[in-house]
């Protein structure tokens, strides 16, 4: 990763900001960032002249707020780039930008909240941004607190094994550069049907879906220079598993794939990686195939 796009809050107070400067610090990465402001003018029934005017006094004014919050957070030395955006559509904005080929990440603070009629600019980034997106957690973060990997060591799919990689790499990658330890999960899902009609034995189907997982281990962990014994396999439904071991280890970033899906199906069903983001109280980072 080269170039960070951190996407400022529009309430008063930016989460995103403070943990995207840090990071970056961190990991040695160039920064923009991007505030929006927009407003339907056309309900002010004035000219496009006094229009104008008022759009310029607000831009200013976002700018002038942002600035403020980049100068209390960056480090010394650290040189951000500052945008503020007329923008009403974000998500398209910045999937649109991030397509340009200019970053390398996008860091935004998580909304977790969402009706089925309704998807949030969370949403959007997970299914359609063509970089790894960020979202930071309001709540205090632990700085000195592992990076969480979390992969499906069960899949078959050639598309998702090689997306267990990029996940594993992007986790190894983060863990090194802030010098912290890194864990790595993976679970075992009983079918519930199966189970509550007594056609499997949920130990032994965990011991089976070992064994099963032992070969796409091995070849990570030969791949990564890891021990298998980092690789933690744990029962239950993949989201109970992944949001429990990482508050369990208080995980400072999870970092995990997302594989997008497209129309009604995707705002019924969503995907792992956002029936995880329900329950998550730290950051993710998702990773795209």
């Amino acid at each position: 990763m080269a170039r960070m796009l951190i996407i400022a809050d529009l309430e008063d107070v930016c989460c995103a900001t403070p943990r995207g400067l840090r990071l970056a610090a961190q990991l040695g990465l160039d920064v923009e960032v991007v505030a929006f402001t927009y407003v339907p003018l056309g309900s002010l029934h004035s000219n496009a002249g006094e229009q104008g005017r008022v759009r310029k006094q607000l831009l200013a004014l976002r700018r002038e707020e942002m600035q403020a919050q980049i100068d209390k957070h960056q480090r010394a030395g650290q040189q951000v780039e500052l945008r503020v955006e007329w923008q009403k559509d974000i998500d398209r904005w910045i999937v649109r930008e991030c397509g340009s080929g200019r970053f390398d990440l996008v860091v935004k603070t998580g909304h977790r909240s969402e009706s089925i009629v309704h998807t949030s600019t969370d949403w959007v980034l997970l299914r359609e941004c063509p970089v790894p997106v960020l979202l930071v957690a309001r709540k205090k973060w632990h700085r000195t607190k592992p990076v969480l990997a979390a992969l499906d060591l069960s899949t078959t799919r050639r598309g998702k094994r090689a997306l267990n990689g990029k996940v594993l790499r992007a986790a190894v990658d983060l863990a090194r550069g802030l010098k912290v330890e890194l864990k790595i999960i993976t679970a075992v899902e009983v079918p519930t049907l199966l189970a509550d009609l007594d056609l499997v034995e949920p130990r032994a189907f965990e011991r089976n879906a070992r064994q099963d997982m032992q070969p796409q281990i091995e070849k990570l962990a030969a791949a990564h220079g890891l021990p298998e014994a980092l690789f933690y396999c744990k029962q239950g439904p993949v989201e109970k598993v992944i949001t429990s071991y990482a508050a369990d280890v208080r995980a400072q970033i999870v970092v995990m794939g997302t594989v997008a899906r497209k129309g009604v199906k995707a705002r019924l069903l969503g995907n792992t990686a956002e029936r995880v983001l329900r329950h998550m109280k730290t950051d993710v980072l998702a990773i795209k195939p």
